[in-house]
């Protein structure tokens, strides 16, 4: 599911896609993802390109917050949270840091994508 959602945030320009595995810290959910982009209209884009993806794979969120804003959105899909952040409020947030003791899950994305 994390891999899904990376790959279609990449594919809309996503940078530094990160998924960490909180299950053992969260009840909700087992891996956060946590991307970002640009500009809120990117942000948006991203968004609509991992709610699309997971769709065409029969998984719709439970939840979707943050989309009007285009600074941070929130898509729960039960086992996966996907965070997308607008470059400066992921800086800000820093979700990485405040889960740093979860291990992170590993990517299979095309290495190009991970220097953006």
């Amino acid at each position: 599911m994390a891999q899904t959602a990376a790959r279609a945030a990449i594919e809309k320009g996503g940078v530094d896609p990160v998924a960490l595995e909180v299950g053992g810290h969260v009840f909700l959910t087992d891996i956060f993802l946590i991307v970002s982009g640009d500009s809120e209209r990117q942000v948006r884009a991203i968004a609509d390109a991992i709610d699309d993806a997971m769709v065409e794979k029969g998984i719709r969120p439970l939840r979707r917050e943050g989309a009007a804003q285009g600074r941070w959105v929130l898509m729960d899909y039960d086992y996966c949270v996907v965070h997308v952040f607008n470059s400066e409020d992921r800086e800000h947030y820093d979700l990485e840091r405040l889960w740093a003791d979860c291990p992170k899950v590993q990517l299979d994305l095309p290495e190009a994508s991970l220097d953006l």
